[in-house]
């Protein structure tokens, strides 16, 4: 197929894009970011990376003028034949515009193969800032950092956190809310939240689950089917339904492939682990690993989880305590990246943080006997692990229990992500 791409659309798509970007309404995230730093964000689809590169563009205008900004966006339909050797094209088509140095914002650039040469080159230049976003995670690899060589700074991008969905929302955290009337409109919101996640761009839509289900759809069939060419599709289906179904179990390799097995569709532990090395690399679920475990079996007997809640919402029917403990998952992860973990050895607590020596229990409800099964857990692997904090995470009950001369706060979701 012929190539199609000429200077004369670079420069029309260049301009468009700066005329554009100054006309979109933003609600601000917090971005901390190193003045010198060039940037590569990653991240799920549809998480908001591309808003927070319209953020930093609006700095930018804002700096300087729109004639400073060099935005394109490789998923634009015009760019279908863009490759490699077009980059050198794309900045002359800039420069025979404008004299500026542009600041660079290259959006969703692991549609174009060999993007990380050229990245490095102009990295190398030290001429150009640049900011990049992508939506796999083999943008992490070893390979790709051998080939970056350090010249880039990684930043994750996740849907909205619950403050961040208030904010969207034109909520406003007032001063000792949690003891005023506005604690009931936070309730609500939270509602919706807790079920639907904080994808930034369901805000706007009325049929949530229908707008999940699309998206789950294009990760799905775009991101895992087509990319990473899978031929067996419907063991991936299972796969998928069976880790949001075990959000509170570890999970094996063996089991996973026996299970899917069971149903008629032959798969082998090797092909298990590859799938889930996709899922993970699309950004759809994070793995969390059992501290106590020898090294085996902490490498394949794994707790799986998924970037957002609204994903399980569309595939599970009741999930309620399985989003409970997801979202923690969400919160920690955000907070503490891949450093933290549950923690089984006889007795289980499904969170523990080495950095804060914190061990987390979740629980949806708290009777007297769930009490005293969760917070006996908590005791022994407290000793195991010389933990200095113990936090009991539920739907809403708030309270300090006593425990067998210990005393553990008790504390509801809806106010723990906001702490």
């Amino acid at each position: 197929m012929e190539d199609k791409i000429d200077i004369n659309l670079l420069q029309r798509i260049l301009v468009e894009n700066q005329e554009a970007v100054q006309k979109i309404e933003l609600s601000e995230r917090e971005l901390a970011l190193e003045a010198k730093g060039n940037y590569i964000f990653v991240g799920p689809r549809q998480a908001g990376k591309t808003f927070c590169l319209f953020q930093i563009i609006k700095q930018y205008i804002k700096k300087y003028s729109a004639k400073k900004i060099l935005y394109i966006n490789f998923e634009d339909d015009r760019l279908l034949t863009f490759n490699a050797s077009h980059f050198q094209l794309l900045l002359d088509a800039y420069k025979s515009l404008f004299k500026e140095t542009p600041v660079l914002f290259l959006d969703e650039i692991q549609n174009i193969d060999g993007w990380e040469k050229f990245s490095r080159r102009l990295a190398d230049s030290k001429e150009y800032k640049i900011f990049i976003t992508g939506s796999n995670a083999k943008m992490l690899s070893k390979e790709m950092a051998t080939t970056l060589g350090g010249r880039y700074l990684i930043k994750n991008i996740y849907p909205f956190s619950f403050s961040e969905y208030l904010a969207a929302n034109k909520v406003k955290l007032t001063e000792h809310w949690q003891f005023s009337n506005k604690r009931y409109e936070i309730r609500r919101k939270f509602n919706d939240f807790f079920k639907f996640g904080g994808f930034p761009e369901l805000l706007h839509f009325k049929e949530k689950r229908l707008w999940l289900e699309n998206l789950y759809k294009k990760v799905f069939y775009g991101d895992l089917i087509a990319r990473y060419k899978i031929r067996n599709d419907f063991a991936l289906k299972i796969l998928v339904s069976k880790l949001s179904e075990s959000i509170h179990d570890e999970i094996s390799f063996n089991r996973m492939k026996n299970i899917i097995q069971s149903i008629g569709t032959p798969i082998g532990a090797s092909t298990v682990i590859e799938y889930l090395n996709f899922l993970e690399e699309s950004f759809l679920i994070f793995s969390v690993k059992n501290c106590l475990a020898k090294i085996t079996e902490r490498e394949s007997q794994k707790k799986y989880y998924f970037i957002d809640n609204g994903l399980i919402t569309i595939m599970q029917d009741s999930p309620e305590t399985k989003l409970l403990e997801n979202l923690v998952a969400i919160n920690l992860r955000k907070r503490f990246g891949s450093e933290f973990y549950f923690a089984k050895d006889g007795a289980e607590v499904d969170f523990y943080i080495p950095k804060t020596k914190t061990l987390i229990q979740v629980a949806y409800s708290l009777s007297r006997q769930t009490e005293e099964r969760e917070l006996d857990s908590m005791l022994k692997i407290r000793k195991k692990l010389e933990a200095k904090k113990m936090l009991l995470i539920s739907l809403d009950e708030e309270k300090t229990i006593e425990f067998k001369g210990e005393k553990i706060e008790c504390i509801p979701i809806w106010k723990w992500v906001l702490a």
